[in-house]
């Protein structure tokens, strides 16, 4: 069976966006790059929401995001990606299916398949469905250093407690501090 990586960049207070939605405050240099290459090269299938996907199909596909980060924009457009929605008619992004429906029923048919691991990228709440459906196998949560004062919190709306293991940390000179989990036990 697959394992299906969340990853998440926040706050040090804990939040993944500011009050607008805005993520400028997101730490991303040449190191976390480097990271970013490796786990592309471990998974074989992201999975958005809504949400996410629209901000990653307008930036990755770009002649931008080509000259910019021309590594990391080749692995992100080259995958197969899901985006789960009930509000999208399409997905126009390279390699994209659509899941409206049974999506725990999609998502745990998708680990059972043979191939990489997946990854899930932002999706806040996409990842919170999933993990109370018990299909997240590794928590990454990527702290950055700063403090927003106020936006979304992250696993806003958990309904249960959860707990995990801490695997591995890595900061990077940056200061941005990687922080990777494991649910403690199965939890579903």
């Amino acid at each position: 069976m697959r394992n299906l990586i969340f990853q998440m960049m926040v706050s040090l207070d804990g939040y993944y966006e500011g009050s607008n939605g805005e993520i400028d405050w997101h730490t991303v240099e040449k190191e976390f790059n480097d990271y970013a290459a490796d786990l592309l090269d471990q998974v074989d299938t992201l999975i958005f929401g809504r949400k996410t996907y629209e901000l990653m199909a307008s930036y990755w596909p770009t002649e931008l995001a080509l000259n910019d980060d021309p590594l990391v924009a080749k692995k992100m457009n080259v995958l197969s990606k899901i985006v789960v929605s009930r509000t999208l008619k399409s997905a126009d992004w390279q390699n994209t299916k659509l899941i409206a429906d049974h999506v725990e029923e999609e998502i745990r048919n998708l680990k059972n398949i043979p191939g990489k691991d997946l990854a899930i990228f932002g999706s806040s709440d996409l990842s919170l469905s999933l993990l109370e459906y018990g299909l997240i196998d590794e928590i990454r949560i990527f702290v950055n250093p700063v403090l927003l004062g106020k936006g979304k919190p992250l696993f806003q709306g958990l309904k249960t407690k959860i707990n995990l293991e801490l695997t591995q940390t890595r900061t990077l000179k940056s200061g941005l501090v990687m922080l990777y989990y494991k649910p403690a036990k199965k939890y579903i």
